[in-house]
């Protein structure tokens, strides 16, 4: 039925007040260990080592190698915006939250650990960048029942306690992950036959070792945590009637609850200026400010272990100002130490007396980037998560998903343009330094949007029917 056509149907709650009153640690951590495992995914396998390790000139040049997983990732970014809310609704219907978050868990880990038949030869150029690209829509698939989770996990006392503390076990994850696979396979400590480099065993192995290491610390979640109860037995729907009641659901939404429409677009902007912070951190670093490849690494460990402190602090603070202000606060931040790092570039200063070099400015006001970055992350996904109608978690978390990757090209076209127009306009070397005004612009974008939405504590829940 639907409730949206009855006028005194009750206002519904939200799945974090109608769940449980008292969260224990146990399953905090066993939640929070997903995210700690899947930081060998995000970190290592798409970030810092296989996707360079595919973009090589080994596979036919970085610019083909580079054009080919650009497209594939294109592809699965299409796929999972897509798809992500249905599968989230899905999941909630039949009560299987948990359960699809497992089956889509096991499939990142085995197209993870099939990585290790990527030889470095052009011809295996495509079913690299095909693995990655899977790897990448079943991984958002459980990423949506997972922080579908938090509902369940958490109560309205803590959810930004606990989103913040997942947030940053994914960082502090990511670091051990990438200081275990520097130290046993990038540049081992000792000799041992992963460390052979011939046809890529030391790289391949490392696709191993993350599927491993993402399957063993993801198994805690799928025991401590209970399964979503299923609702009434309803008559099933088929895949088109589904993306039928997802349209009526997201104008019954709009109709009773249009607040939270709002949020999910201006946190898709954010989001997407958010997500460009460590996408091209690493390349302005090299390029603009000359660090060479162990400073990088350097500099992302460090800002992991920074983004995990702000993650955890801006949490503790969520619970007690709210998770807008957390997300406005870290949004001015991020405005702020920007438009420092670019408006001081690679330059040499002194200040009251003391020499200040562009390493120094890339270091400082990178690593309070960092800082922000964490508390929007945590505290944007709380705010949802306390606007979810009872049961349909999973179908938010999904739209969430598909409204960041629908806006996804904002950032990256704003920094390639800013390049493009400053190229001329400006000595050779000095341009890519303008990319993050790009940048600066979607965040600004993202921070003059979400200023009219209502905080969650004065929205209503909105009434979505039934079927």
């Amino acid at each position: 039925m639907d409730t949206t056509a009855v006028p005194d149907t009750p206002r519904p709650a939200s799945e974090l007040a109608a769940g449980t009153t008292a969260s224990t640690k146990g399953r905090i951590l066993a939640w929070a260990s997903w995210d700690w495992g899947s930081a060998a995914f995000n970190a290592v396998m798409t970030t810092f080592v296989f996707t360079v390790y595919l973009t090589s000139k080994a596979f036919g040049g970085e610019d083909a190698a580079s054009a080919a997983l650009g497209a594939a990732l294109a592809i699965a970014g299409a796929a999972i915006a897509l798809l992500a809310p249905v599968t989230g609704q899905r999941s909630d219907a039949g009560g299987r939250r948990k359960l699809w978050l497992g089956v889509n868990t096991a499939l990142v880990a085995v197209l993870t650990g099939l990585c290790f038949f990527v030889f470095p030869r052009p011809e295996f150029l495509l079913l690299g960048v095909t693995l990655i690209a899977l790897g990448n829509v079943f991984f958002e698939f459980a990423g949506v029942n997972y922080n579908a989770m938090l509902a369940q996990i958490s109560t309205p006392a803590n959810i930004g306690k606990v989103s913040g503390f997942g947030w940053g076990m994914g960082y502090l994850g990511g670091i051990v992950a990438l200081l275990a696979v520097l130290q046993l396979f990038v540049q081992p400590s000792f000799d041992w036959f992963g460390a052979q480099t011939a046809d890529g065993l030391n790289i391949r192995l490392v696709a191993v070792f993350s599927a491993l290491w993402f399957f063993i610390f993801a198994l805690p979640v799928l025991f401590a945590v209970p399964e979503l109860p299923a609702r009434p037995a309803q008559a099933r729907l088929g895949f088109l009637a589904s993306y039928r009641l997802l349209f009526r659901r997201i104008g019954a939404i709009y109709k009773t609850s249009p607040h939270t429409i709002y949020f999910l677009l201006a946190s898709a902007i954010f989001r997407d200026g958010l997500a460009a912070v460590f996408t091209f951190g690493g390349v302005i670093a090299a390029g603009t400010f000359g660090f060479e490849l162990k400073d990088v690494i350097f500099f992302a460990i460090f800002g992991n272990i920074v983004a995990a402190v702000g993650a955890i602090i801006g949490g503790l603070l969520d619970d007690r100002i709210g998770p807008k202000a957390v997300i406005i606060i870290s949004l001015i931040g991020l405005l702020l130490a920007g438009t420092v790092i670019l408006v001081l570039g690679n330059g040499r200063y002194t200040f009251f007396g003391a020499a200040w070099s562009g390493g120094s400015t890339f270091w400082t006001f990178g690593l309070l980037l960092c800082l922000f970055v964490g508390p929007a992350q945590a505290s944007s996904r709380a705010y949802l998560a306390r606007l979810a109608p009872d049961g349909e978690s999973g179908e938010l978390f999904g739209l969430y998903a598909t409204t960041g990757r629908a806006v996804s090209f904002l950032a990256p076209a704003l920094f390639t343009l800013c390049i493009t127009v400053a190229t001329p306009l400006v000595a050779a070397g000095e341009a890519q330094r303008w990319g993050i005004l790009g940048i600066m612009v979607v965040l600004l974008a993202g921070l003059l949007v979400i200023l009219p939405v209502k905080a969650p504590e004065d929205m209503a829940i909105a009434v979505v029917p039934e079927r």
